[in-house]
C-alpha cells in the first residue's frame, strides 16, 4: 500500500456521523453533481487500517465531480469491531448518511468498497438492499469469504472478522443471491492481496454482475488516482443510471 500512501490529499469539506462510536463518521468531500460515491475502505477489516488512505481516491473523485462519503466503520480491534459490529455499521452508514445530501448532489448513489470493504459494499447489497443505492462496485473485493477463510486470507483475516460465532454463509457474498441493482466488480490482473479468481468466480455463479479485469494492475491500482484502474473506474460510474 506504500504508493497509496504516499500520496497527499486535502482534508474533506465536513465531517458527518451516524452514531455515537468514534468510527461511526464519514468525511464528505463534496463533488459538482454527477452523483454520490459511499466509499467503504479496505485493510482485511483491521482496526490498523483506517480511511485515511482512501482520502487521495475520494479528493480525486470529487475533482471528477463526485461527492464522496469516506466511511469509517468499527473493525477488528476496535471496541465491538468485527462481527456483528463492522457488518452493522455499514448497513447504519448506508441508511443515514445519503439523506443528510441535497437530493441535487446525488442523482445517482454508487456504494463502492476497496478489498475488505468490496466484501461489505457486495453482502450489505445483497443480503439488505437499500433504496439509497443505485449500484455497487468492488474493487478488487472479498468476493468468496469462505474459500478466503480457508485459504487464511491476510494471514487469518477472515477467522478474525468473524470470530466464533459469525455465520460466515449469511455474511459471504458468493453464497448470497447478487445485489438487486447494477453490480460490477473491478479487478487488477496482477492482484497479489486477493486472488481474481474470486471475482470471476463471483461473476461465474452470479451472471448479473459484471466483471471489468484491469490488465496488469496490482491490488491498490484502483483507489490509486494515478493509474488507468482510475479512469476504469470513473467510466463505471458514469455508466449508472441518472435518476430522473
Amino acid at each position: 500500500m506504500s504508493g497509496v500512501l504516499d500520496l497527499a490529499a486535502r482534508e474533506p469539506d465536513e465531517l458527518l456521523r451516524y452514531g455515537t462510536a468514534p468510527e461511526q463518521i464519514a468525511e464528505l468531500y463534496r463533488g459538482s453533481g454527477r452523483g454520490l460515491v459511499l466509499f467503504v475502505h479496505g485493510g482485511f477489516w483491521r482496526a490498523r487500517w483506517d480511511r485515511s488512505h482512501a482520502r487521495p481516491l475520494a479528493a480525486a473523485l470529487a475533482d471528477a465531480g463526485w461527492s464522496v462519503l469516506l466511511l469509517e466503520y468499527r473493525r477488528v480491534g476496535d471496541a465491538c469491531g468485527g462481527w456483528p459490529g463492522t457488518f452493522d455499521d455499514v448497513l447504519a452508514a448506508i441508511e443515514a448518511l445519503p439523506p443528510l445530501l441535497p437530493a441535487k448532489e446525488r442523482p445517482r448513489t454508487v456504494l463502492v468498497g476497496h478489498s475488505a470493504g468490496g466484501h461489505l459494499a457486495l453482502w450489505s447489497q445483497a443480503a439488505h438492499p437499500s433504496p439509497h443505492v443505485d449500484a455497487v462496485v468492488s474493487l478488487a473485493g472479498v468476493a468468496d469469504l469462505r474459500v478466503a477463510a480457508d485459504e487464511r486470507l491476510g494471514n487469518g483475516a477472515v477467522a478474525e472478522l468473524l470470530g466464533p460465532d459469525g455465520p460466515l454463509d449469511d455474511l459471504d457474498p458468493a453464497r448470497l443471491p447478487a445485489p438487486p441493482m447494477p453490480t460490477v466488480l473491478l479487478q487488477g490482473t496482477l492482484d497479489d492481496e486477493v486472488p481474481i479468481a474470486y471475482s470471476r468466480r463471483y461473476c461465474a455463479e452470479h451472471p448479473s454482475a459484471h466483471l471489468v479485469e484491469l490488465p496488469d494492475a496490482d491490488h491498490y491500482a484502483p483507489i490509486d488516482p494515478r493509474t488507468p484502474a482510475f479512469a476504469a473506474l470513473l467510466a463505471v460510474l458514469s455508466s449508472v443510471r441518472v435518476h430522473k
